[in-house]
């Protein structure tokens, strides 16, 4: 059976900040990121099957990409939660902002490896997350690959 990569692509607007960052990127400011998840599986045969002829129903993927990156992230503020930037984290949660204290320094980097993480542990187990691309700006962009993983 053929193998097809199918990509669903996801657009949020997320704020951060690089804490001993040399550069402007120290300070809070925002991106509008682009997500572009593609997976790899082999469609579905069985001819009873509601979703015959899919890898997966996109609307399954987006669900999924939804509930762990999306909705999580959308107008957000990341930090890195072992910055000092924690007490702006702790005063912006007080006045009602949704504030993320990440494990990591929250480049585009290392947000596409920890949402690489997130949708490998949820998507079905006939198909494999292929690859993840992170797009910050328009000319910037960060790729995760299984193959390299």
């Amino acid at each position: 059976m053929s193998k097809i990569r199918i990509t669903k692509q996801f657009s949020f607007e997320t704020g951060h900040a690089l804490y001993g960052y040399d550069g402007k990127c120290r300070n809070v400011h925002g991106h509008s990121y682009k997500l572009s998840v593609t997976v790899i599986g082999s469609p579905i045969t069985d001819t009873s099957h509601v979703k015959l002829g899919m890898v997966i129903d996109f609307s399954d993927l987006k669900k999924i990409v939804k509930e762990e990156i999306v909705d999580q992230f959308d107008h957000a503020t990341v930090f890195n939660k072992n910055t000092p930037h924690v007490e702006l984290a702790k005063e912006l949660t007080e006045r009602g902002h949704n504030v993320i204290l990440a494990e990591y320094q929250p480049t585009s980097e290392n947000m596409v490896i920890d949402f690489a993480a997130k949708i490998k542990a949820r998507i079905p187990k006939s198909i494999t997350l292929h690859s993840l691309k992170l797009q910050e700006t328009d000319s910037s962009f960060a790729e995760w690959y299984a193959i390299d993983n």
